[in-house]
Parts: structure tokens; sequence; C-alpha cells
């Protein structure tokens, strides 16, 4: 069984880390599959999939640690004017970011329950909001 959904949320920083493990495991529950797999999927290039512990004091750090490895002064090719979309690109941050988290996570299934460590917890990482962002839940299994 091959069981697909979608939720959309909007955003409401322009990097934000939001806790989406209770809606995965909502998606799990209801589709019925006991034992199989179970992946994350954001639909956006400016943002981010992660896995980890959720404390705020972490969530501050991966934020500075991010914001070191990609600061927003640095004169990035992107932040140039695309003919294409008819307007600035003024992102390049939020690209550079989501490449470094990703934008997906897999898990187990087992027992009709997402198989993680008791400490982590599956984050949606926002890098260009606030925007209005869309996240695909797919469960694959019996």
């Amino acid at each position: 069984m091959v069981h697909t959904t979608a939720f959309t949320f909007l955003t409401s920083e322009y990097n934000q880390y939001i806790v989406i493990t209770d809606k995965v495991r909502q998606a799990v529950h209801e589709c019925g599959v006991r034992d199989g797999m179970v992946t994350v999927l954001s639909k956006h290039t400016t943002a981010g999939i992660m896995t980890n512990e959720s404390l705020e004091c972490l969530e501050s750090d991966i934020d500075v640690f991010l914001k070191g490895l990609v600061p927003e002064d640095h004169p990035y090719s992107h932040a140039r004017m695309l003919k294409d979309y008819g307007s600035t690109a003024g992102n390049p941050t939020g690209h550079l970011k989501a490449m470094l988290t990703g934008n997906h996570a897999h898990f187990f299934v087992r027992d009709g329950e997402i198989d993680k460590g008791g400490a982590q917890e599956i984050y949606f990482c926002e890098f260009d909001g606030p925007s209005e962002r869309t996240i695909t839940v797919q469960v694959i299994g019996e």
C-alpha cells in the first residue's frame, strides 16, 4: 500500500524551525500502514527537513551555526536581477541553508508508529519566510 498526503501551512518568520512530528504521526495513523516506511518531503528549495532534539537552546545553536556558514552579507551571485522571474533574487541564503539541512527525512514504520529515537523530532526549516509551505508525507508498507 502507498498512501500520500500533503499539508500546507504559513510560516511567520524569515528563519524558523517548526516541529512537524505530530502531523507526520497523524498521516501514518490515518493511512493504516502497520509496517513500512514514511518519507517527509519539503516541496521548496528554500526550506528544509531535519531531525533533531526539540530544545529551544539547540534550535538557537543550529540557527547561529547556519547563519555563520551562510552569512546574509556575502556577495552571492544569486542576489541579482533574474529576468525569468522579473524580480531580484534575494534568497541565496535560503537555498544554501536548505541544501545543508536537506529536503527530506525517512523513518521506518513499525506496528503503526514512526520508529524514531525518543529525543528525535521532525522539523520543517523555513529559510525564506514568511511564506506558504507544503509538506508531502508518503507512507509505503502493509
